[in-house]
């Protein structure tokens, strides 16, 4: 979990704004994937959610220390805490038309993502814990998951399985193998 002493003041991120934006980019390629042409997982770490703090303080201009901690306790469960993977869940249509027809069709689609690791079950997330992002109607292009993994699957995590995520929904079919470099990334959130 993130403290008011992992951030920077206000003054101090605004000098080292551009290198850790940079420092940040770099560090979320290695945390994508893609999931088929319009879906992707991007994992969550302390590195990403201390950069959205920073940001939402930054552009806010938080420097209270009640604002700044109101910020923290939003963003902190989005750390996982050594045996889950935290992810921002993202549908990505360019095309608004496009995009407000199929929020209509991936109702549920959030229940539908899934992981594996090599030699166990499908992991299905726990999804938006912070409050419902769907209607019987559509679903929200931004959805939170939560994938929990059993000790012996961190492990196996951990020690260098391979790892794959998919989508199986009626209306969106998708699997992939994670890139080495998504994998060990991953694997380091894990205790």
């Amino acid at each position: 979990m993130l403290s008011h002493a992992d951030l920077y003041s206000l003054e101090q991120y605004a000098r080292i704004r551009p290198g850790f934006r940079a420092r940040v980019i770099e560090h979320k390629k290695r945390r994508r994937v893609p999931l088929g042409d319009h879906a992707a997982l991007y994992f969550e770490d302390a590195l990403t959610m201390q950069y959205q703090v920073q940001e939402m303080l930054h552009l806010e201009r938080i420097f209270e220390p009640d604002g700044i901690q109101e910020e923290l306790d939003v963003y902190n469960p989005l750390i996982p805490d050594g045996c889950n993977w935290k992810a921002t869940f993202m549908l990505e249509y360019p095309d608004e038309a496009q995009r407000r027809t199929m929020l209509g069709r991936l109702v549920s689609i959030e229940r539908a993502v899934w992981i594996r690791v090599e030699g166990f079950p499908r992991v299905i997330p726990v999804a938006n814990e912070d409050l419902d992002r769907e209607t019987e109607d559509k679903t929200a292009s931004v959805h939170f998951l939560r994938f929990e993994l059993p000790p012996a699957m961190a492990a196996a995590a951990k020690a260098g399985a391979p790892v794959s995520a998919g989508i199986d929904h009626p209306q969106y079919y998708a699997v992939t193998e994670l890139a080495e470099q998504v994998r060990a990334s991953l694997a380091a959130d894990l205790a």
